[in-house]
């Protein structure tokens, strides 16, 4: 199938004759679950692409592994007789056509790009589980009312960039990012096998899709610490992020007394205590970070006269965020006059808050129970590819257990059998989004 057929597919939606077996009685269909076994063994062969003496994986976006990994999902798609083909982003995305070609598809899926030096589950959890959804559904003969499709994002880890040209907020500017790769995005996407010259037309509108839903491992230590299930996720935290620099003044570290020093890097450290202690006075569970310092000229015989650093202010509420950069900028400003320093900032990068769907968290929360599993409501703290998908239809996310709250990193973990309870609860909310959604 061309690239062409794709698009017009995407839009139009196929005749629902392709699925040969009779749809099974809503009873039938409560009995349903997933091959568990299936899903590890998938799970442990896409580990063998890019694996790392470590134990882990080094599958950047743009890498051969990467692009070897992603003809072997493929494969795995169509056993599961789905539709496998390539966008103009380089996002795979196998298709099976539903009862009522005019409804717009659901949506699950995630991605199988890695971070260097990373683990066998960010990511992976989510896709094979998903793709064993749709296999589980295809051996059992149940005829969804809507298309489904079964979506592998590309470079998640870069920063969403697939799951962001599909819903409009890819800039043509980001296209020049290098990424882990050593290749450009642009460069990258070719060579997965996407066509950026035509990625307007990957594009959907506020909704073009029906739902979207996706499994993924917590990253995160709550569920296994408190032996919980599942995760309904609440919403994925809005995250901006800026450069910071102190302008102070360099000069001799033996000649000049303490008293007239414009000492920059002392400056930095009070701002890098003053963060921690705003963003912890405030209730919620909002996070800040100064992840990266820089002292100038560097030497030890120089006072520092400028120093470079990173903000970052994670929250679900956007306007919280903005609240805590206020304060934040006030006491570097009374920081800075202590000592004949400034400190300027450049915002240079922003995601919005995404909260989940009301809906789909009572259909994955119904799914949970169901199937006998406990769950809590809570927040996603990474970002994920759910959250560019939000901005077009009603959007879910599944957490499962990750062991020591351990990730992007080799000794990630999330047990088998956690797993496959996610995959389950999927099955579960995927079928009764299918009835829920119009």
């Amino acid at each position: 199938m061309n690239r062409r057929d794709f698009n017009s597919i995407m839009i139009g939606g196929l005749a629902a004759s392709v699925l040969p077996r009779p749809r099974l009685s809503s009873q039938s269909q409560s009995d349903l679950r997933v091959n568990g076994d299936r899903i590890n063994a998938h799970l442990a062969a896409l580990s063998e692409f890019g694996k790392n003496p470590q134990g882990g994986v080094s599958r950047v976006a743009y890498s051969d592994a990467d692009r070897s990994a992603r003809a072997r999902v493929m494969e795995w798609m169509r056993a599961a007789k789905l539709e496998p083909t390539i966008d103009y982003a380089g996002n795979i995305v196998g298709r099976r056509a539903g009862q009522n070609a005019s409804l717009k598809p659901l949506v699950f899926g995630s991605h199988i790009d890695s971070v260097p030096s990373g683990g066998n589950y960010d990511g992976d959890v989510g896709t094979m589980s998903a793709i064993e959804v749709a296999q589980t559904l295809a051996e059992h003969g149940v005829a969804t009312r809507h298309p489904i499709e079964v979506a592998i994002w590309q470079n998640e880890e870069g920063g969403l960039f697939g799951s962001r040209a599909v819903s409009g907020q890819l800039t043509a500017a980001e296209l020049k990012t290098v990424s882990s790769s050593g290749k450009t995005v642009e460069e990258g996407i070719a060579f997965i096998g996407g066509d950026v010259a035509k990625l307007g037309q990957v594009k959907r509108r506020k909704g073009d899709i029906a739902g979207y839903i996706e499994l993924h491992i917590e990253q995160g230590g709550k569920l296994a610490a408190n032996k919980i299930d599942i995760g309904v996720v609440e919403g994925i935290v809005g995250i901006k992020r800026w450069d910071v620099t102190v302008t102070g003044f360099a000069n001799h570290a033996g000649t000049t007394p303490m008293n007239e020093r414009h000492d920059a890097l002392l400056a930095a450290s009070r701002f890098v205590e003053m963060v921690n202690r705003v963003v912890r006075s405030i209730p919620g569970g909002q996070v800040g970070t100064v992840g990266h310092i820089e002292a100038f000229p560097g030497a030890p015989n120089v006072i520092p006269g400028k120093v470079t650093c990173t903000l970052e202010l994670r929250d679900l509420n956007d306007t919280k965020i903005d609240m805590m950069f206020a304060r934040i900028a006030k006491e570097a400003k009374a920081i800075g006059g202590e000592n004949g320093t400034q400190f300027a900032f450049s915002l240079i990068h922003v995601s919005e808050a995404a909260p989940s769907n009301p809906r789909m968290r009572a259909i994955i929360s119904d799914a949970a129970k169901s199937l006998g599993l406990s769950s809590r409501d809570m927040p996603s703290g990474a970002g994920h590819d759910a959250q560019a998908i939000a901005q077009l239809a009603p959007m879910g996310m599944i957490f499962v257990p990750s062991i020591g709250g351990i990730s992007h990193s080799p000794k990630e973990f999330s047990r088998p059998a956690d797993i496959t309870n996610g995959a389950n609860v999927l099955l579960k909310a995927v079928i009764a989004a299918d009835q829920a959604l119009t």
